[in-house]
């Protein structure tokens, strides 16, 4: 055997040996700087020049600033005016929604956009507040601290919660730890953002209707039961005028949608509808004097608040919460419509440095009396539609913010609650992605399933079980991935050295007396009990098939390892009870196409010594050949079936 191995199969190497610091080094540079970033840094020789391509690194506005043109200006004057039309009352209704003043949302919109503007690789986010992170903020902020009864304290711990979020944020982007926001998968943010949107569309039911006093649970049945149990206060005259309003703005979504040339229609609409609704109420105020109105909204940019900031207990840990759970709230947002939007535009967007530009903005912005901010999509559809070439758009539209504040914030005094409310349901109609979700039922259930899961648990739940319902859900498909890798039977291809799997190709032809059981992940802990009782298994049903069939007994267990990328101890201590339940069965095990570094582990561990140097094979094909060989040698008068054979 060893002459014919020689002679005609390749030798399974094992990799050289590696210093531990070296073997250390090239794993953490795998995880962390996969698309290895400082490549350019690294290979630049002068050091200015070093500098400066770190600095451009650190501030992508250094690497589109130099060739920015005039052209591009016009691009992103129009866009961030257009994007301004849709922030401010936006921004205001947004704050409503977080139960905070209405002028942070305003206060939003200048001072992260001159952030993100700065430090953001994105060419067409629009930055700004979100109504998912709105109502987080409010459903969890408002279970510890009445917004009503203490607003100074609510309003100090919104503040604090912005500043833990953004400390997250930058922590993760400078870690390198982007992967963690990952948890979340596709179907769990589709699930999860359909069910905030429907629970925020409900709770504006109390805008539309007049209601002076709602429920503070977020689930459907206590927002219902809290909208019909008040039906003797509810006020035509709110409801009229914002059913008026909101089909002036689905109408103006559906022209837009229809037409993407027209997009400043919807995108002008939430301005027009404030101003109609503002001068209605002005010139008519004596007649619907009981349509709820914004009030004074204070004059002037943002007021520092850096030292309203609580780090005391008891809420010192209520903010650090609510700042963990929205900042990955918003982190994944971001960074998904980011990415989107790159792929349009056929550029790349670094994960992790969106992270550190959107903890930073964050972190100023808790400075300076913002609350949470993010990447909203529907302001960068908007910005991306416009034509919007670089992140100065969001400097165009804090500019138009500012001068709002200095000049134009007593012009919304007269502005109807309800219109905020007809905003936000607009809004919020569009991140109840159905479409999404009927994909997803097509193409995968259990991915269906997750994102069901996430959307009722919001509905039915709260949004705190809906998210654990999206982690929990997305970290169980997770570990059954790792913990429950699939195994199946290899066959051959007819006149090939090809083996495939015979279920994906029925015309696969298996082999007497061979069993080829192919491993599709990496051999773990968590699951390396589970292949011994499954290849097991697999062995038990060959051999009774065989016994019935009356053909020659099983021989070899070749396990095809071309899909294992690595192996701890339990994974090979599987493997040496294997080959001694096997040696007991008189069965012969042997490994095919393993990898670098398992081979390494395997050699250090001395099973390659255990079970001998001639039982391992570089592809399945040498290693079936060299089966087939020992059969015959050991059995040269036993009768080949031609049925079976190849």
């Amino acid at each position: 055997m060893s002459n014919k191995r020689s002679s005609q199969y390749h030798q399974v190497e094992i990799p050289p040996p590696q210093p531990f610091l070296k073997s250390l080094k090239n794993t953490l540079n795998d995880i962390l700087f996969a698309d290895d970033p400082f490549r350019r840094i690294r290979n630049e020789s002068k050091t200015s020049k070093k500098i400066e391509l770190g600095l451009r690194h650190v501030f992508p506005i250094l690497e589109w600033a130099r060739g920015y043109n005039l052209e591009y200006l016009k691009s992103d004057v129009i866009s961030g005016i257009t994007i301004a039309s849709l922030a401010i009352p936006q921004g205001i209704s947004y704050a409503q929604l977080a139960n905070l003043p209405p002028i942070l949302g305003l206060y939003s919109s200048l001072v992260p956009p001159l952030v993100y503007a700065v430090m953001g690789s994105s060419r067409d986010l629009a930055v700004g507040t979100v109504a998912v992170a709105s109502l987080l903020t409010a459903a969890m902020l408002g279970k510890e601290v009445n917004a009503v009864k203490n607003p100074k304290l609510y309003l100090h711990l919104a503040f604090t919660a912005t500043f833990f979020a953004g400390l997250m944020q930058t922590c993760l982007g400078l870690l390198r730890l982007g992967f963690v926001v990952e948890i979340l998968s596709h179907a769990a943010i589709v699930g999860f953002m359909g069910g905030a949107a429907t629970v925020v569309c409900l709770q504006q039911l109390k805008g539309l209707l007049g209601l002076h006093h709602f429920t503070h649970s977020t689930d459907i049945v206590s927002v219902l039961r809290s909208i019909f149990s008040q039906s003797h206060m509810w006020r035509w005259e709110s409801g009229v005028l914002g059913c008026c309003f909101l089909i002036f703005l689905l109408t103006t979504k559906y022209i837009s949608k229809k037409r993407p040339k027209l997009f400043w229609i919807s995108a002008m609409s939430p301005l027009v509808s404030v101003i109609l609704g503002t001068l209605f109420l002005y010139f008519l105020h004596a007649h619907f004097h009981d349509i709820q109105i914004i009030g004074e909204l204070k004059k002037g940019i943002n007021p520092p608040s850096i030292t309203h900031l609580v780090f005391t207990s008891p809420y010192v840990m209520l903010a650090l919460k609510i700042g963990m759970i929205t900042g990955v709230i918003a982190l994944a947002e971001g960074i998904a419509v980011g990415r989107s939007f790159a792929m349009y535009k056929n550029y790349n967007i670094d994960g992790n440095k969106e992270m550190i530009a959107f903890g930073m903005m964050n972190i100023l912005g808790s400075f300076s009396s913002c609350y949470l901010t993010t990447g909203p999509f529907s302001r960068s559809a908007v910005n991306y539609n416009a034509g919007c070439k670089t992140a100065l758009s969001n400097v165009v539209m804090a500019v138009a913010v500012a001068v709002t504040l200095l000049f134009l914030t007593p012009l919304f005094f007269y502005t109807p609650l309800v219109v905020l409310s007809s905003i936000i349901i607009t809004a919020m109609l569009g991140l109840v992605d159905y479409e999404a979700a009927i994909h997803l039922w097509r193409l995968d259930k259990f991915d269906f399933f997750v994102c069901l899961s996430a959307y009722l648990g919001v509905v039915f739940g709260t949004i705190e079980i809906g998210l654990i319902l999206s982690v929990g859900i997305s970290v169980m498909r997770l570990v059954l991935f790792v913990g429950r890798p699939k195994i199946y039977v290899m066959g051959n291809i007819q006149n090939t050295e090809i083996f495939r799997n015979i279920e994906h190709y029925p015309q696969a032809i298996t082999l007497s007396s061979l069993l080829i059981l192919h491993i599709d992940g990496p051999i773990y802990f968590a699951n390396s009990s589970y292949l011994r009782d499954r290849i097991g298994r697999w062995i038990d049903e060959e051999e009774d098939k065989l016994r019935t069939s009356g053909e020659i007994s099983l021989q070899y267990i070749i396990i095809d390892m071309s899909a294992v990328g690595n192996i701890d101890t339990s994974g090979i201590s599987m493997l040496e009870e294997l080959n001694k339940i096997m040696g007991r069965r008189e069965l012969k095990l042997v490994i095919a196409n393993p990898g670098a570094e398992v081979m390494k582990k395997l050699s250090k561990s001395n099973f390659i010594e255990s079970i001998g140097k001639e039982r391992i094979y570089l592809t399945v094909a040498e290693a079936v050949a060299a089966c087939d060989f020992m059969l015959h040698t050991a059995k040269p008068d036993s009768p080949v079936p031609e049925s079976n054979n190849v």
